[in-house]
């Protein structure tokens, strides 16, 4: 068994607080909830029965603020897990949450990966895409697929490299330098050679 060791108001929602148990930040719940079980600084709490609360209470709120959350743009499932994750919901909330949203059609890591690669492609190179999809927490599989094939890619190394040296001397110095700044980009290798090659070459005689 834990204790309540405070119920403090959120700064950011009048009508919400934070729950701290054994002297930590424990989970979020609506004032109405904590009122609803008479929940209060000092008493003995079985951690599962809060959890059931929370969940019981919050279920339905935590469904609203994920769904306007991914309204602006797509987000991946783990996007979508650590917003929660932020607000303080507890596993048992957010694994429900994220059920609806698949039962829903709401979290389709597969089309968000292709939607992505094909904006992105138009600012960036593909070894970035990829690493930008892993850090999202998409999955191998669905970053394969998404960027398998991919088209525009030398198309957007010659536009960056042609703005990057508008106004710069064409010397080896430059080159290199802009040679580096489309690695940044993440396009391989062979890709930035190819756009340099409108420019100069970036090989030693």
């Amino acid at each position: 068994m834990s204790e309540i060791t405070a119920i403090t108001p959120q700064v950011k929602d009048k009508t919400r607080c934070n729950v701290f148990v054994d002297g930590r930040f424990y989970c979020g719940l609506t004032l109405e909830a904590a009122v609803k079980n008479r929940l209060k600084a000092g008493q003995i709490v079985d951690l599962e029965k809060l959890s059931a609360i929370q969940l019981e209470s919050e279920k339905s709120t935590a469904l609203d603020k994920a769904l306007t959350h991914i309204s602006a743009a797509q987000k991946t499932e783990k996007q979508v897990k650590e917003y929660l994750e932020g607000k303080g919901y507890l596993p048992a909330v957010v694994e429900y949450v994220l059920g609806k949203m698949r039962e829903y059609g709401f979290l389709d890591d597969g089309s968000y990966a292709e939607n992505y690669a094909h904006a992105a492609v138009k600012r960036k190179g593909v070894r970035l895409i990829r690493l930008e999809l892993k850090s999202k927490g998409v999955a191998e599989e669905h970053i394969s697929a998404a960027t398998e094939g991919l088209e525009g890619e030398e198309e957007t190394a010659g536009r960056l490299l042609e703005k990057y040296m508008r106004g710069k001397p064409c010397d080896r110095a430059t080159l290199y330098k802009a040679f580096r700044y489309l690695l940044g980009k993440g396009f391989e290798y062979e890709t930035a050679r190819a756009a340099l090659s409108a420019f100069g070459d970036t090989e030693e005689e």
